[in-house]
């Protein structure tokens, strides 16, 4: 019974501390809930506080900035009318500039006017002078003179014809000896030496062995290198040597080169030959411009074009008199360069012209006209000094056309006359050549032609679409025909007329 009742008072204890325990839990429960919610509502309150201070901070901010902005518009305001005040004034003061200077145009116009007035009525004055005068004297104003300087004259004509004559002679005597002294100290400056030019050119050979080949089958080697080249080629009984003639030099060398290639790569065939001279023609071309640039280094002038200074360069291959063309121009710049200094000219335009005066030689197989008419189209093509082409197209003129032509004559005169410089027979023995080809491209046809044999022959190449084999037999009377009429020479010159069509296609 005892045991039941501390059961019973167990279990009721358990629930009354269970009670108590949910009680005292419940209270702090609503506790901690009245904390968070205090505390949330204080933040809330501050947030508030902050948001009310931010606002009032923000609209403090904008009344200083409006009021910065209104001062600074204010600023402005004041500048502009500043401005403004300056452009009205400015504009005042234009205007009254302006009335200024047409109140003096107009006073200007005025005093012209007066001063024309005043002109007139001195003309008039005059001629009213001269009027009575003449009625005076009962002579007019042209007689008077007339017969005022027949006076003079008569009185003083024997003294005048006198004092002109002793000063004409003092003048000559002295120019003379000026001349002479300028001259003497010109040519002893400048005294190079000449070598004459020959006709024919030598190559060595490895041996004789070679000539055979040159020759080739038949001789189809050789005739292949005299018919592109226009030169002829002599193999005789001179060891480990062949001559190459023609009066070009251009020819001869190109044919020296060309066989040189040959010999050198051992290869010698038609279609080799061809393409060894095509080879040869390069390097002449490059030969040729470096020797028109060698000339203007040597003589110390710029500025030409490069066409220009190749034609320059093929006088290195041209000759007259038997005297370099090349070599007398850069001799005849040296010394028209020195005539410029002693006579006060421009001693650079002075060398160009020296240098270029024969320039027309180098094209006057090509083209129709004398060297110095050639030479002036050359230097008005490019553009040169006027006293540059003047001097080349009169240096052989008795009048030449200023001091820069009288300077170039008299130099290519000194050059010229020195002793062994020309030779007179070469020169006409090359002339005879010269003529021999031009009459034979005169014709209709013909593509070029080659004086050979020392000018007793003449091969023409004609082209076969315009000339055919009964055209070519006339052609050949022809032109002897006219080189009977035209030219003189000894003994008979043959006409070598070749008509050849070649065809190339290629496989591919």
């Amino acid at each position: 019974m005892l045991a039941g009742l501390e059961v019973i008072l167990g279990i009721i204890a358990l629930f009354i501390g269970i009670a108590l325990g949910y009680y005292v839990r419940k209270q702090k429960a609503l506790s901690e809930i009245n904390s968070a919610e205090a505390r949330a509502q204080k933040i809330v309150n501050e947030a508030k506080a902050q948001e009310k201070e931010t606002v009032i901070k923000a609209q403090e901010k904008a009344l200083v900035i409006i009021e910065e902005a209104k001062k600074e518009e204010a600023r402005r305001y004041r500048e502009l009318n500043e401005f403004q005040k300056r452009l009205e004034k400015r504009e005042t003061t234009f205007s009254q500039k302006l009335l200024e200077l047409q109140d003096k145009q107009q006073k200007l116009y005025d005093k012209v006017n007066q001063i024309e007035e005043a002109k007139e009525k001195i003309i008039a004055i005059r001629k009213e002078q001269l009027a009575k005068l003449e009625k005076i004297a009962q002579m007019t104003k042209d007689e008077a003179k007339e017969i005022l300087m027949n006076n003079v004259e008569g009185e003083i004509k024997d003294a005048l014809f006198s004092r002109v004559k002793k000063l004409e002679q003092e003048s000559t005597s002295e120019l003379e000896e000026k001349t002479k002294a300028m001259l003497a100290i010109t040519m002893q400056r400048l005294a190079p030496t000449y070598t004459a030019e020959v006709t024919t050119t030598t190559v060595d050979l490895p041996n004789d062995e070679m000539k055979g080949r040159i020759i080739g089958r038949e001789g189809r080697n050789i005739r292949a290198i005299e018919n592109l080249t226009g030169v002829e080629i002599i193999v005789d009984d001179t060891p480990n040597v062949i001559t190459i003639s023609g009066f070009s030099m251009i020819r001869r060398h190109l044919a020296k080169r060309a066989l040189e290639k040959l010999i050198l790569d051992g290869r010698i065939h038609p279609t080799k030959i061809e393409d060894a001279i095509e080879e040869a023609k390069k390097e002449l071309a490059l030969d040729i411009k470096k020797a028109g640039e060698e000339a203007m280094y040597d003589v110390g002038v710029t500025g030409f074009d490069p066409k220009l200074v190749q034609i320059l360069g093929r006088l290195k291959y041209r000759t007259s008199y038997g005297q370099n063309i090349l070599s007398h121009s850069v001799q005849v710049a040296h010394l028209c360069s020195l005539l410029a200094d002693q006579l006060g000219a421009d001693v650079t335009i002075a060398k160009k012209a020296g240098l270029l005066h024969d320039i027309g030689k180098a094209v006057d197989h090509e083209v129709q006209g004398t060297h110095p008419e050639i030479g002036k189209n050359i230097g008005q093509k490019f553009n040169l000094q006027p006293e540059v082409i003047n001097a080349i197209a009169t240096h052989h003129d008795d009048k030449p056309a200023d001091l820069t032509s009288v300077i170039v004559k008299v130099a290519d005169a000194i050059s010229g006359a020195r002793p062994g410089a020309r030779k007179d027979s070469l020169e006409q023995y090359l002339q005879r050549l010269e003529e021999l080809e031009k009459i034979a491209t005169a014709f209709e046809g013909v593509e070029k032609a080659y004086a050979i044999q020392a000018g007793r022959e003449v091969r023409v190449f004609v082209e076969p679409t315009k000339i055919d084999d009964l055209t070519a037999y006339n052609l050949a009377k022809n032109i002897a025909k006219k080189i009977e009429e035209e030219l003189r020479y000894p003994g008979e010159i043959k006409i070598n007329v070749i008509r050849e069509l070649r065809v190339v296609e290629y496989a591919r």
